[in-house]
């Protein structure tokens, strides 16, 4: 069944969608905006410790549901594997309004000049990142993308105070909220930092210190990342920019709706999507642009399903770049326990950070921020928290638990993964979903300089917990499996060759002249920050353009 025409027809309600249809609703344009899942409130997803961890068999609380949404994992060996949402290795990504902004834990980092530049910065330094690798600069650079770094900071929301970070990039406004005060942990870190020659700061966060647009500060709850915010401190897009586009009239926002693929026409334009809603119908939304905005994984999906006489590998897919050098992060760091008490309940834990090491370390290529954890859930802590050797149940199990609980630091940070052609997103050929929709299939391997950068972070992470005062390590170290987790990015890359990338520099699909991929999924190298912000800035970047070419067509 078809629907009336509308300017433009956005799919998925994340990190980055809703910001590219505020965008061009408030310029005018009539924008449908298709989200999977539900718009969630703290009041669905209660504060229950075990279930609202992103990854336990016990479930999602925020999408998908492990029934109908399967994908499919590739071993080396050519065994596949069936995996369901709430299991390991499924490289979740919320699937609601607002998406993995309604639960994350909010740190809003923006990417340092060198993250733009990998290749002109390493390439003859480090050559052996090089090899096996599709490492490469991206078609932008750090000061294209400042002013829009800037607009989410501010739209959007950010605390912090980033002023004694002497590796940021250049910046023409400083942050528009306070950082929280510092916890205890804080405070013990930030002693050992300086002790090694450090710079520590407070991390800048997408969450209100102090009253902001309306909505309260944080109240510095345990229940933070994995959880939605009861008092709506935490930014994220269903409570900041999408309310923005519902108020201008001109944005429709359809839940619980699975797009199907980019319709398009004999001339290979766009002409819309097909859609199935919350009972199984199928619709079609003709639409003049189309904007994918699903995540790395899925927005690959939706493309390579996209198959028409034209496309017959999938949208965007006739150089077979679609779907590969999926990236994730690498997390690697080191846990420590004291004898001083280091936790006073204070949320959300983590606060302070370095960048000393994401750029500058000898024989390799980038590196890693480091900060500290957020708060551990007793579950999380008897899970994670556990020094080699120590028994998982029994008398030592119970006093270690009683000992350290409150005694405990981890220091960990999200390593620069070198991106590889042969870490991709596919399309199973057998196995669908609820909907009939061939679901994402994975295969591929981690390069090994990746692990190699992970491990040297996790020795930088231990040298900072022991010059605070440790008196026992160990250290997280990387592993060799497929990355691509809550970080994904990499699946559409940018680039201004159509033979070696998906996008242009302004997100639009260079086969295409009116369909535009905005997610992680366009990210050339994933830097060694969380890349949320990033996305926002692109987001903003990409809408403010399709809104200015619409206006001269």
């Amino acid at each position: 069944m078809a629907l009336p025409k509308v300017n433009a027809v956005v799919i998925g309600a994340g990190a980055g969608g809703p910001i590219v249809a505020k965008q061009l609703a408030t310029a005018g344009w009539k924008v449908v905006l298709l989200e999977r899942g539900k718009w969630n409130t703290p009041a669905d997803c209660r504060k229950d410790d075990l279930r609202n961890q992103r990854t336990t068999v016990l479930g999602h609380p925020f999408g998908p549901d492990d029934e109908g949404n399967p994908r499919v994992f590739q071993a080396p060996n050519g065994e596949l594997r069936i995996l369901e949402p709430s299991g390991p290795g499924y490289n979740n990504n919320a699937a609601c309004v607002g998406g993995g902004t309604l639960s994350y834990g909010a740190m809003a980092w923006r990417y340092q000049p060198n993250d733009f530049r990998m290749r002109t910065a390493y390439g003859a330094k480090v050559p052996r990142a090089f090899e096996g690798s599709t490492l490469e600069d991206w078609p932008i650079s750090y000061e294209d993308l400042e002013p829009f770094y800037e607009q989410a900071e501010w739209e959007v929301g950010v605390s912090g105070d980033v002023s004694t970070d002497p590796f940021k990039g250049p910046r023409k406004r400083d942050l528009p909220m306070p950082p929280l005060p510092a916890t205890r942990e804080h405070q013990i870190l930030e002693k050992g930092a300086r002790s090694l020659g450090l710079h520590p700061f407070h991390i800048p966060m997408l969450r209100n210190s102090v009253p902001y647009r309306g909505r309260p500060a944080c109240m510095r709850c345990r229940w933070c990342v994995g959880f939605a915010c009861e008092v709506d401190a935490k930014c994220g897009t269903q409570n900041t920019v999408l309310p923005v586009a519902l108020s201008t009239g001109n944005l429709e926002l359809r839940t619980q709706c699975m797009t199907k693929e980019v319709l398009v026409d004999e001339r290979g334009r766009a002409t819309g999507v097909a859609y199935f809603d919350r009972d199984g119908r199928l619709w079609e939304q003709p639409a003049d642009v189309v904007v994918v905005s699903g995540s790395a994984i899925e927005s690959a999906r939706l493309l390579l399903n996209s198959k028409s006489r034209l496309f017959p590998a999938g949208l965007g897919n006739r150089h077979d770049w679609v779907g590969r050098n999926l990236q994730g992060h690498t997390y690697t760091g080191a846990l420590g326990l004291f004898e001083e008490e280091t936790y006073d309940d204070v949320g959300p834990g983590a606060g302070i950070a370095v960048c000393d090491h994401n750029h500058g370390n000898d024989g390799l290529a980038g590196g890693a921020m480091l900060a500290n954890e957020f708060i551990r859930l007793p579950y999380q802590f008897i899970g994670s928290f556990r020094p080699p050797g120590l028994p998982r149940w029994g008398q030592a199990h119970k006093d270690f638990v009683r000992r350290f609980y409150r005694r405990s630091i981890a220091v960990q940070g999200p390593t620069q993964e070198m991106p590889v052609f042969e870490a991709r997103v596919t399309v199973d050929p057998r196995i669908k979903d609820r909907f009939g929709i061939p679901v994402a299939r994975f295969s591929g391997y981690k390069h090994p300089h990746t692990i190699e950068i992970g491990n040297a972070m996790a020795e930088k992470a231990e040298a900072w917990l022991k010059a605070s005062g440790a008196v026992q390590t160990w250290l997280k170290k990387a592993g060799p499996g497929l990355s691509g987790g809550q970080h994904q990015a990499g699946t559409c890359r940018m680039g201004n060759d159509p033979k070696t990338s998906v996008v242009d520099q302004c997100c639009r699909i260079h086969d295409v002249d009116n369909v535009y991929v905005v997610d992680g999924s366009v990210h050339v190298t994933n830097g060694g920050f969380n890349p949320v912000l990033t996305i926002m800035a692109i987001a903003f970047r990409a809408g403010q353009h399709i809104a200015r070419e619409g206006k001269r067509s």
